[in-house]
């Protein structure tokens, strides 16, 4: 029988963390079922919008999902959902699509484009001055309101959950992981995240991609808790 853990909650990313080439192993489910026999909560955080959501492997296994990098929580893939932030404004759009920014798509509330057109759309948020910012995932941009980031909906998340983040962890692999890391009582990175994560984080993983997350999870649910590894750094360093 596991003994009784500090942290009520894991909010983990999705692509690069539990997935791998858009699949989650039999041993990463097989965790992720374990911490939510031991009573504990799940929390899927993912920069994909709601359509990807809608497509996500094993969804049903999480309390609350955060999509679109932090604007929106569901709780479940086609559940409630509760809006953190307004749709992008009519203005943007155009302005994008005037200066050749394009394929771009829609999500509930951000929008997501190819890396290759970061240069114009920052001419275009100078231009309308609109409060709105660019985060960089691993494989596209999310642009969207300034306030809002992944730590955004982890919040919003944990607050419907009842559990404090400090009771809470957050694993991931790329940047726009780091502000639920931050915000969480334990940030770990997976042993493939970006050197920068890991350079952030209170804990790397000896595995990768899912690996990661049923190491962390059997270590926790057996030992109760989990050592970090070093102060974390600052947000500025």
């Amino acid at each position: 029988m596991h003994q009784k853990t500090k942290y009520a909650a894991l909010a983990i990313d999705g692509d690069g963390t539990l997935l791998r080439g858009g699949h989650m192993g039999r041993q990463t489910i097989a965790a992720l079922k374990r911490w939510r026999e031991s009573g504990h909560k799940l929390v899927l955080v993912t920069g994909e919008n709601f359509r990807q959501v809608a497509e996500f492997p094993h969804a049903e296994l999480f309390d609350r999902i955060v999509a679109e990098n932090g604007a929106l929580v569901l709780r479940s893939r086609r559940g409630k959902e509760h809006k953190l932030c307004r749709p992008p404004p009519a203005r943007l759009v155009k302005a994008l699509k005037q200066a050749h920014v394009w394929p771009i798509k829609r999500g509930r509330l951000i929008i997501q484009a190819k890396f290759e057109h970061e240069h114009n759309i920052r001419r275009v948020l100078r231009r309308t001055k609109l409060r709105w910012h660019i985060i960089r995932n691993r494989h596209e941009l999310i642009i969207l309101p300034q306030h809002v980031d992944k730590s955004t909906g982890v919040a919003a998340a944990l607050e419907q959950l009842k559990v404090s983040p400090r009771d809470a962890v957050a694993i991931g692999d790329a940047e726009n992981d780091r502000p639920m890391l931050k915000l969480c009582g334990l940030g770990v990175a997976v042993k493939n995240a970006v050197p920068k994560l890991k350079r952030n984080a209170d804990l790397v993983t000896r595995g990768q991609y899912g690996k990661g997350v049923a190491e962390l999870i059997d270590q926790i649910l057996t030992n109760g808790s989990t050592r970090k590894r070093r102060p974390r750094k600052a947000a500025s360093e």
